[in-house]
């Protein structure tokens, strides 16, 4: 019976030394993999900070750029009134002209007969005024 125990025994060694083993290969490769893990996140912190200040960079030009259109546009805003004021101004003259053109549209259709017997009577004056310079010359 002790025989079989030191058989036992020599088993569980047996098994106990094959599972270090094995456990320590896993623990073997496991270590080069977080090596490896490890490696990378360098890598990409490296990464990481290089893209972090470009980003910065691009950032403060973005808001410079920003700026610059903000004060562009406030001075094409003073630009677009003065065009807009320049525009109103000639809309009121047009109306202006219209109002004095249609004034003087009425006015000369009112007042068309007296200026055709006014331009007669005109005529007339004109041909006296001729008739009595050429008798003054005879």
């Amino acid at each position: 019976m002790i025989i079989i125990l030191y058989i036992a025994a020599l088993i569980a060694a047996v098994a106990f030394a094959v599972l270090v083993i094995f456990l320590a290969r896993t623990l073997t490769a496991v270590r080069r993999t977080m090596n490896n893990v490890a490696d990378t996140l360098e890598g990409v912190e490296k990464q990481m900070e290089g893209i972090t200040l470009e980003t910065t960079a691009l950032l403060n030009k973005t808001n410079k750029l920003a700026e610059d259109v903000g004060e562009k546009s406030e001075k094409l805003n003073t630009l677009v009134d003065g065009v807009k004021g320049i525009g109103d101004t000639v809309q009121e003259f047009n109306q202006s002209i219209r109002s004095i053109s249609m004034g003087l549209t009425k006015s000369a259709q009112d007042h068309t007969e007296s200026a055709a017997q006014a331009m007669k009577w005109g005529q007339v004056a004109i041909n006296l005024w001729k008739k009595a310079k050429k008798e003054e010359k005879y």
